[in-house]
C-alpha cells in the first residue's frame, strides 16, 4: 500500500515538471498523511494540465457517509475496473499526484522499520491517481486515491504492495479524458522503479505530526 509520502520539490520544479500554468498555496511536506487535502495534476477540457488540492481518500459519488474515504486512500490496480468505488474514476477522472519519496514500514521481530523509498537525487515524479466527486446536502468534496500494484522485486523486501509510478512520457496517456481504456498494469515498473533507493530512517516519521528534514534521517 502507500500511506504516507513526501512532496519537498520546488515550486518551479513542479510548475515544469507537469507543464503547469500556475500553481497556488503549494508548501513542502515531509510526511504527508492520509485524510488531508494533497496536490494531484488533473486534466482540463482544452487539455491542458491544472494543479488541484483533493482530500486524499476516495468517496465514490453514492456513498452516503463521507467515512468510507477512510479505507479509500488506495486502489488496487488488478481490479480497478471492476470495484464500484473505483471504476467510475478509472474510465472518466484519473490524475496525477505528484512526489518526491514515500514512506513503507518492513515488520522485523522487534516492531516496523520505517524506509524512505526515493530517487537518489530525490527528483520529483508521479503516483498513478483516480478522483471522485461526491456530495451530500450542502457538503461537496473532491477526493482521490493512489493506484498501488504487488511489489516489484525492489519493494518486495520490504512490503508486499507498493505505488503505481507514471513516467512523464507516459503522463499525458495517463490523463486523457478522451480515452476510457488505459492499462495501468500497462506502465513498467521495474523500470520506474529501478533507481530508487530504500533508505532506513527513524521511527520519528511514525507520527504524522512530524513534519520536517528529520524524517528522512
Amino acid at each position: 500500500m502507500c500511506g504516507r509520502f513526501v512532496l519537498i520539490a520546488s515550486e518551479q520544479q513542479i510548475i515544469e515538471h507537469f507543464s503547469l500554468r500556475r500553481l497556488a498555496n503549494y508548501q513542502p511536506d515531509y510526511n504527508i498523511p492520509p485524510g488531508q487535502k494533497i496536490l494531484n495534476i488533473v486534466q482540463l477540457e482544452d487539455g491542458s494540465n491544472k494543479a488541484a488540492y483533493l482530500h486524499w481518500g476516495l468517496i465514490p459519488s453514492w456513498a452516503k457517509d463521507r467515512s468510507i474515504g477512510n479505507r479509500m486512500i488506495n486502489a488496487r490496480a488488478e481490479t480497478l475496473a471492476e470495484k464500484p468505488a473505483f471504476r467510475s474514476a478509472y474510465k472518466k477522472r484519473r490524475c496525477l499526484i505528484p512526489a518526491t519519496g514515500f514512506y513503507e514500514w518492513q515488520r522485523i521481530e522487534s516492531g516496523k522499520r520505517p524506509y524512505h523509498i526515493h530517487y537518489p537525487d530525490n527528483r520529483l515524479f508521479a503516483f498513478a491517481g483516480i478522483w471522485e466527486h461526491w456530495e451530500n446536502e450542502s457538503e461537496t468534496i473532491y477526493s482521490c486515491a493512489i493506484i498501488t500494484t504487488g511489489a516489484g522485486t525492489k519493494i518486495a523486501p520490504v512490503h508486499d504492495r507498493m505505488p503505481v509510478i507514471v513516467r512523464a512520457e507516459h503522463y499525458a496517456d495517463w490523463l486523457d479524458k478522451k480515452t476510457e481504456a488505459v492499462d495501468v498494469l500497462s506502465f513498467d515498473q521495474s523500470d520506474a522503479y529501478r533507481d530508487m533507493l530504500l533508505t532506513p530512517v527513524s521511527n520519528r516519521v511514525n507520527n504524522p505530526v512530524h513534519n520536517d528534514a528529520d524524517c528522512l534521517s
